[in-house]
């Protein structure tokens, strides 16, 4: 090989070890597993060109193996099935301790909310099993139903996890409510992608 070859032989290598680790400080696991799956690719291809075959056999099982992880993943993002809504009452002590135990990441996405739920609210968590992905606090103003808290862990960030409280828009009817409005200080709201329309300030949803 000449020295051009060698360099970017070295590139492709340490590149991709980088990736790898960087995959592995990803807290979003649909992030972590393309971070992953690209860095095993890239791993592939430089194990071959120096022909370590057992590395290209594991980064080939790995890759397989973000793959089918992905395409899980995928398919759960928007499954009525994998999610669970649950309405919860505001001095629900597991609840409020979710609350405390998130309250500086919510308030870096919402620096309008106040982290002590009160009268005129109504609380849902969103679980997957037994894991708790989400949190949603509502404010009633007469059939309008305020947005106060939408908040997602980090590991369930790629998913639009309030969605399936606006989806399941059955909920929010038997409380009276005909219409969802966001707060307008939500930091990188989705709404859009989950039929809100935005009115200039806030996003809106029609029940």
């Amino acid at each position: 090989m000449t020295w051009i070859e060698d360099y970017w032989l070295d590139v492709l290598g340490w590149g991709g070890s980088t990736l790898l680790v960087l995959s592995l400080l990803q807290s979003r696991v649909l992030r972590f597993r393309a971070l992953n799956l690209v860095a095993c690719l890239i791993l592939l291809v430089f194990n071959a060109l120096i022909e370590v075959w057992p590395m290209v056999g594991m980064n080939a099982v790995l890759a397989a193996i973000n793959v089918w992880f992905l395409v899980a993943l995928s398919r759960e993002r928007h499954d009525d099935e994998v999610f669970e809504v649950v309405e919860v009452k505001l001095d629900d002590e597991y609840f409020r301790h979710i609350l405390k135990t998130h309250e500086l990441d919510i308030r870096a996405f919402q620096p309008d909310y106040g982290t002590r739920p009160d009268e005129g609210q109504v609380a849902f968590v969103i679980v997957k099993r037994d894991e708790t992905v989400g949190m949603v606090l509502l404010r009633h103003d007469g059939d309008v139903a305020r947005v106060e808290l939408d908040y997602v862990t980090p590991k369930y960030r790629d998913f639009s996890v309030g969605e399936f409280v606006w989806r399941r828009s059955g909920v929010l009817k038997d409380l009276g409510f005909n219409h969802v409005m966001t707060s307008p200080q939500m930091v990188s709201p989705y709404y859009e992608h989950v039929g809100f329309r935005h009115n200039g300030r806030e996003f809106v949803l029609d029940l």
